[in-house]
């Protein structure tokens, strides 16, 4: 098992591209397709912990958009939970997790300064 793994949905582009820049550099990984696999609330809560849910959930998104401005008011863990576990589509993609440390989104800046090649 590797010490790195990316949270996403299988078809999603921009998990691609982060697969592919992985690939490249022959880094292992663990993809997770999470609207199959949803990621554990424990370990959701640490990433959120972590980043903020307000930079785990992709608030540009079209699900995001979508929603009614009601649901979008969040009070708390539990409803951001909640809100999760009925759109995971809303977990900015892809969540990469290296030894437990959480990235969300992919950017080639970002996951180089991640994966230094020197």
């Amino acid at each position: 098992m590797s010490d790195v793994t990316i949270y996403g949905l299988g078809k999603c582009s921009t998990c691609k591209k982060a697969q592919a820049w992985l690939d490249e550099r022959k880094i292992a990984y663990d993809f997770i397709d999470y609207r199959e696999n949803p990621i554990d609330a424990a370990d959701l809560s640490k990433y959120a912990e972590q980043l903020s849910w307000e930079k785990l959930v992709n608030r540009a998104s079209m699900t995001w958009r979508g929603l009614p401005e009601e649901r979008k008011q969040l009070a708390d863990e539990d409803q951001w939970q909640a809100l999760v576990a009925e759109y995971p589509a809303l977990i900015k993609r892809p969540l990469l997790v290296r030894d437990g440390q959480a990235k969300g989104g992919f950017s080639v800046k970002a996951y180089s300064a991640l994966f230094p090649t020197d």
